[in-house]
């Protein structure tokens, strides 16, 4: 059984979640919070977060064992983007994005 849980528009660029998710997807939840936790990204901040809340409703909701569960998957997928402008040179305007991300991360009992 598989539980998820996920942090929605987060203010932080997709690309860069990818990047650190890619380091922890696949292994067992307690090596998976180790590594992010000496990570000095933003990123692995957040995703620690989202993991640990994982765990918490695979404890409470599913009643896995805690010690066997596995970081499955990690979806990071595109928020909606704030519109920002920054004023350049000659009078003229450039559009800033600033992305967000919606990250959902899956963990279950077993291999992934």
């Amino acid at each position: 059984m598989d539980v998820k849980a996920s942090g929605k528009y987060m203010r932080i660029s997709p690309q860069k979640v990818r990047k650190i998710a890619g380091a922890v997807k696949g292994k067992p939840v307690e090596s998976g919070l180790n590594v992010l936790k000496f990570m000095p990204q933003k990123a692995a901040g957040m995703l620690e977060k989202i993991v640990r809340s994982a765990v918490a409703n695979a404890d409470h909701n599913a009643e896995l064992d805690v010690d066997a569960l596995v970081i499955k998957n990690i979806i990071v997928n595109e928020g909606p983007m704030l519109k920002r402008f920054r004023p350049r040179a000659r009078g003229r305007a450039t559009r800033i994005l600033k992305r967000t991300s919606h990250i959902t991360v899956i963990v279950g009992e077993g291999s992934a």
